[in-house]
């Protein structure tokens, strides 16, 4: 029977020699100094690296002449260790790590590094996440100290089918100007959200956003609200006058949603402010200089407002810098599950839900639907059929009870009474009912059925002949 050793000095002296030599053995190459800073250890497999011959080629000599702008002199000055690093040396990135070395009384005698690996690509993931992690970091700081921040980012608008990722690319090259953008979409399709994501991915990001719905502002007090009053402007003005909109967004970004609504006499002068970047506040002869990235938003056509007569002809032009069309949510199909478990995410920390999950055939009940009120309906219809389930798993029935048409337009999958239904079958049966919805919503139209799900006519084909679902179809070939 083997001697078994259990005293605690003994155990701890000798973890430190293993993990010495089995870091040692690990590792692409291991160095250390004095507190000097001159090479008192160097092992083989460094020597290559350091295009040295032998080791004693190394040892006695100051660490900067065998790795120039070398660390490790501060490491064992400081006796601060730099535990992960990228160092460069003849023309390679190494990854390495860099710790002091203390005697029995924990003074610093000198430092040794470890060349952790010679792949940097290996780290990427792991650097990647730490670059995301500083990113927002950086985000929250930024909102904690700035009373009026934006919180979305690029991550927060979900989807990749092509209008979607046509939006985004678009969005992503007005983050890196100042030019004035217009956002068009339906309603709920998440204008100020890219807004948002605009603003936090340009060189504003630590400055104000401001966001304004010019229809929610009576005709009244428009003027005021965008440009601010000095004091004693008129009868029941503010005392000591008031910054407006463009004043509090300045050096940043203001939002102004539905666009369209603005009443045709201020038109002009926010016409002025995009030109000149300068304005007078009402009951003032003075001119205001600001500095202000317009992203404005709308869900009407203003091409036809021009030629109707509401909406001036110039200042139409002077938005229209830069137009990024957000598409509707039933032109967005392929992306329902995504965005659907996005906004499960969200709804569940938002509120006192343990947990939440969408089924096969809730998300055939849901693909059936139009979605008038895109994204924002959808969000809702989620939250409410959570707070109707006992179970948060949403399947077919919850949301038959509860989407306007619904009921009995989408059976759930055949079930064996008391059995689980295989997921095999789930699934079949959520894609002859995804199959079906698209060719009810296209009126037919294989082309445009194929279209709308972001597959091929011969693929389509192939799986109507999968389901045996016949259809005659008077698409152009």
């Amino acid at each position: 029977m083997g001697h078994f050793v259990s005293d605690p000095a003994t155990i701890r002296a000798r973890a430190m020699e293993t993990l010495f030599e089995r870091l040692e053995d690990l590792c692409e190459g291991a160095i250390a100094i004095d507190r000097d800073g001159h090479v008192v250890y160097v092992n083989e497999k460094y020597l290559h690296s350091l295009r040295l011959g032998h080791i004693s080629d190394a040892i006695g000599r100051p660490i900067e002449e065998i790795i120039p702008n070398s660390l490790m002199r501060r490491v064992a000055e400081t006796g601060e260790p730099i535990l992960l690093d990228i160092m460069e040396l003849g023309g390679e990135q190494l990854v390495v790590t860099r710790m002091p070395i203390e005697d029995e009384n924990r003074n610093v005698i000198g430092a040794i590094g470890f060349v952790l690996s010679d792949r940097v690509d290996s780290l990427k993931p792991l650097i990647a996440r730490m670059g995301q992690l500083e990113s927002d970091l950086r985000l929250a700081k930024r909102q904690l100290s700035q009373p009026r921040s934006a919180r979305f980012t690029f991550d927060d608008y979900v989807g990749n089918t092509e209008r979607i990722a046509r939006a985004k690319e678009l969005a992503g090259r007005a983050a890196r100007q100042s030019v004035t953008v217009l956002l068009a979409g339906e309603t709920g399709t998440g204008k100020e959200l890219l807004a948002q994501a605009i603003h936090n991915a340009s060189g504003r990001a630590d400055r104000p956003f401001v966001s304004v719905n010019v229809a929610a502002i009576p005709d009244t007090l428009v003027e005021s609200e965008f440009f601010g009053t000095v004091p004693g402007a008129y009868t029941g003005a503010d005392r000591k006058g008031r910054d407006g909109k463009f004043r509090s967004a300045d050096g940043g970004t203001l939002f102004l949603d539905e666009i369209g609504e603005m009443p045709l006499q201020l038109q002009s002068k926010l016409l002025r402010v995009l030109q000149e970047r300068e304005f007078e506040p009402v009951g003032s002869d003075k001119v205001t200089k600001v500095d202000v990235r317009v992203i404005a938003a709308t869900n009407v056509d203003l091409q036809k407002r021009v030629s109707e007569g509401t909406f001036r002809a110039d200042l139409f032009y002077r938005l229209n810098v830069l137009t990024i069309a957000l598409p509707p949510l039933r032109d967005c199909a392929g992306d329902l599950p995504d965005i659907c478990a996005r906004l499960l995410d969200d709804i569940v920390r938002s509120g006192d839900y343990p947990s939440a999950k969408i089924t096969p055939s809730g998300l055939a009940a849901l693909a059936c639907y139009d979605w008038p009120g895109n994204v924002r309906e959808l969000r809702n219809v989620l939250e409410r059929a959570l707070i109707l389930s006992d179970s948060g798993r949403l399947a077919g029935d919850d949301f038959a009870r509860i989407l306007p048409g619904a009921e009995g337009k989408v059976a759930g999958p055949p079930v064996v009474t008391g059995a689980v239904v295989p997921y095999a079958q789930a699934e079949a049966a959520f894609e002859k009912r995804t199959l079906e919805g698209a060719l009810e919503a296209a009126n037919g139209q294989i082309s445009e059925a194929a279209r709308m799900l972001r597959i091929s006519r011969a693929t389509f084909y192939k799986k109507l002949a999968k389901f045996g679902l016949a259809v005659s179809d008077s698409s152009p070939v």
